[in-house]
């Protein structure tokens, strides 16, 4: 008689082939991701080494660029200088040259305006330490305390940001304290000495004549 086979043991080999198959699957599927992350990150990182390559001479033009428009920007400025300085040999009148000197004068304060650039004010303003730099402190009694009274150097903002104080002279007036009047202080006690007293000395016995 042929002894019969066990169902379960028919079946243990299919299930097992089943489990690889799809653990097969399940790992080519993984290595597709990965191979799929790789090229991305290696993609990442060359364009991260052209980035690192490209930022220095974005800078570098920039820079460059905004050099050469503050240069054209103040060509006309010179061009009006030099201008001024021929007619100055020729000029009849000092007012005349001071005129050009002024138009010169106006034209690079409209120049630097454009570019952010603004003047501090200082006289008669309040005396600020992050904008002011005191030089000498002079008193005015006709002036507001701590008021700046005169301005040495002209100070300016680039964009709010102060790139130069001012240097002032700053009004300190001087208040005459009168002298607190010292309190009394409380008298000293006084010593006492005592005096002894000389207690006065009986008198002698008195002496009896004992010879007959």
């Amino acid at each position: 008689m042929k002894k019969k086979q066990n169902p379960s043991k028919q079946e243990a080999p299919e299930t097992l082939r089943k489990e690889i198959e799809s653990l097969q699957t399940q790992l080519e599927t993984i290595q597709g991701e990965r191979d799929d992350l790789l090229g991305k990150l290696q993609r990442v990182s060359a364009d991260y080494a052209n980035f690192q390559k490209r930022v220095p001479k974005q800078v570098s033009d920039s820079i460059a660029f905004e050099k050469e428009n503050l240069i054209k920007t103040l060509l006309p400025t010179l061009d009006n200088f030099e201008h001024t300085l021929e007619k100055s040999h020729t000029a009849e009148a000092v007012e005349v040259v001071l005129d050009g000197v002024r138009i010169v004068y106006d034209q690079m304060a409209d120049i630097l305006k454009a570019h952010g650039i603004q003047p501090i004010q200082a006289v008669d303003q309040p005396f600020d330490p992050t904008q002011h730099e005191a030089m000498l402190r002079r008193e005015d009694q006709e002036r507001p305390d701590n008021v700046v009274l005169e301005e040495f150097q002209k100070g300016y903002t680039l964009n709010g940001r102060v790139i130069r104080p001012s240097k002032v002279v700053v009004n300190r007036i001087h208040v005459d304290v009168p002298p607190q009047p010292q309190p009394e202080s409380p008298p000293a006690p006084q010593e006492t000495t005592e005096h002894a007293t000389d207690e006065a000395e009986p008198p002698p016995p008195e002496q009896t004549d004992t010879t007959e």
